[in-house]
């Protein structure tokens, strides 16, 4: 039975170095064998930091991006390290997406909770201007912290996996043209 992946690119610009690294991924999955769906949320439309909850619940983008996740067994995640830490945009659809009642569960009169995504693994797909090392010894990795560990391992998922690409700003096209394959092989392998 094929693997069901779910290819998430967590930045607005889908014409990107993400976005070929997204699109790299789902190709290397469905080489693989594995059933894939994409999801861009910068073409998704609802309000990241709405001020009050939304009436009638979630829009209809993010429903389906919920529906998409309950479907998948393996979460890929695109996104540069921006500020330190994963984009606004996708902090946002976390944010809006991974509810108590749909990633997690909070016990009445207990400091315990039920992670409802049990069973899914992930990949962050990670791209800095800053290099990995830099980055993990002197800023402590506050991004990949709050992926793998506060959101995903909160709701159940694991494992988390990380692959760090940069510096990204002075990459030449052929370091980047290898980093897509690398991303391609990757896939392959884990479906």
């Amino acid at each position: 039975m094929p693997r069901k992946v779910l290819v998430i690119l967590g930045q607005p610009q889908r014409d990107s170095y993400g976005g070929a690294l997204a699109r790299a991924y789902a190709e290397g999955a469905r080489a693989g064998g594995a059933e894939v769906r994409e999801l861009y949320l910068g073409d998704l439309a609802f309000d990241p930091a709405p001020a009050a909850p939304q009436a009638g619940g979630l829009e209809p983008d993010l429903r389906q991006a919920q529906d998409a996740i309950k479907w998948a067994e393996h979460l890929v995640f695109v996104y540069p390290i921006w500020w330190g830490t994963i984009p606004a945009l996708l902090k946002g659809f976390i944010e809006r997406t991974f509810l108590p009642g749909f990633a997690v569960k909070f016990r009445d009169g207990s400091p315990l909770w039920d992670r409802l995504l049990k069973g899914r693994s992930a990949r962050l797909i990670v791209t800095m201007n800053t290099p990995p090392w830099f980055y993990r010894w002197v800023f402590g990795q506050p991004g990949h912290r709050t992926m793998k560990r506060t959101i995903l391992g909160f709701c159940g998922i694991r494992p988390v996996r990380i692959t760090e690409l940069g510096p990204l700003k002075d990459s030449t096209a052929e370091q980047r043209a290898k980093w897509l394959e690398r991303v391609r092989a990757l896939a392959r392998r884990e479906c």
